[in-house]
């Protein structure tokens, strides 16, 4: 009956210790190194085999699993004078822009808003911040507004504006 006793408390103290102990191999609990690149004071050219799509400028950036983030991002190309912002995250063909975003179009119109998307493939910024677009005197507020850039055309919502027009 003693060695019954003693082997039953062997196996209650190995089966109690082997519940107590956590072995951890989950592999998405440990930190997996993704960045690709680390950058500072950049200029990016973007071309394809017809011409050149555009330039960014950037302080610093970070290319982490496949996302681009660059601060003080400064973009050009053939339909934009200058678009900057504090922060501009590249997904695909679309730049998220955040931060003190500013605008400055070919046809002399400035925006300026807090928070933007702007798709390259289609040349169209969508502005979902409220927004201000000014012209000389002409001056146009809104929540949110969608332009062209290519065709020059664009649709806002809640709309409040100034413009001068030349009288005949």
């Amino acid at each position: 009956m003693r060695i019954e006793l003693i082997l039953l408390t062997a196996i209650v103290t190995i089966v109690g210790g082997a519940f107590t102990i956590k072995l951890n191999d989950n592999i998405d609990a440990q930190k997996i190194f993704t960045k690709e690149l680390e950058f500072t004071d950049t200029t990016f050219t973007e071309v394809d085999t017809s011409k050149l799509q555009g330039k960014a400028y950037g302080t610093y950036g970070v290319r982490d699993d496949g996302v681009l983030t660059m601060h003080d991002l400064d973009y050009k190309s053939s339909t934009i004078k200058s678009l900057v912002a504090q922060k501009g995250t590249y997904m695909g063909s679309i730049i998220y822009l955040e931060g003190d975003v500013v605008m400055d179009d070919m046809n002399g119109y400035t925006y300026e808003t807090q928070q933007a998307e702007y798709d390259q493939s289609t040349e169209i910024l969508n502005i979902t911040a409220p927004f201000v677009a000014s012209r000389d005197k002409n001056i146009i507020k809104g929540d949110t507004f969608t332009y062209n850039t290519a065709k020059k055309e664009a649709y806002g919502t809640v709309i409040d504006a100034t413009v001068y027009t030349i009288e005949k």
